[in-house]
């Protein structure tokens, strides 16, 4: 019996089943490709005057959430290839926004920090993203917004979301 315009079914012994249609679940997938357009517009427009690229944005979000994380953990987050993220490091630490510095331990490892002005850029940089993130969640409601998580957690792989699990819980 189904109970919504998206195939909701209750099965014997009370579990809800959603079924989708392969047209329901292509509106999701461009639905996800225009909302990522919207959610990075507005950093790609401070970055662009700045001649930094996504790749500069993500670096600094996740140097931000994790001081002192080191090459490799950024590498494995990123999921780009040395060669780019070295690229992408070169200009940050030359433009005065990350600072290297040698792993007490282990010498061979470098750990990430943002300096004052790469603090700033993150900040403009968030800020613009948290506004929209902030009028989305609000006009959907807490319910929505908690269903929009659950999904985009299931969307992930496996070792991303232990990555994301790891930022969540403050590592």
């Amino acid at each position: 019996m189904a109970e919504s315009g998206l195939g909701s079914q209750t099965r014997p012994g009370g579990e809800n089943l959603l079924f989708l249609t392969d047209d329901q679940l292509r509106r999701g997938i461009e639905a996800m490709f225009f909302a990522y357009r919207g959610f990075t517009a507005d950093p790609d427009r401070i970055l662009s005057e700045k001649s930094y690229g996504r790749a500069h944005h993500r670096a600094l979000h996740f140097v931000h959430r994790s001081p002192g994380t080191t090459v490799n953990n950024l590498l494995d987050i990123l999921g780009v290839t040395k060669q780019s993220l070295n690229r992408v490091l070169r200009a940050l630490i030359e433009d005065g926004l990350v600072e290297s510095k040698v792993g007490v331990k282990d010498r061979r490892e470098r750990h990430l920090f943002l300096t004052e002005a790469g603090r700033e850029l993150e900040k403009v940089l968030s800020e613009a993203q948290r506004k929209r993130m902030r009028a989305a969640y609000r006009e959907a409601g807490p319910e929505a917004v908690a269903g929009f998580r659950r999904v985009l957690q299931q969307i992930m792989d496996p070792e991303m979301r232990k990555h994301f699990d790891q930022l969540k819980d403050g590592m």
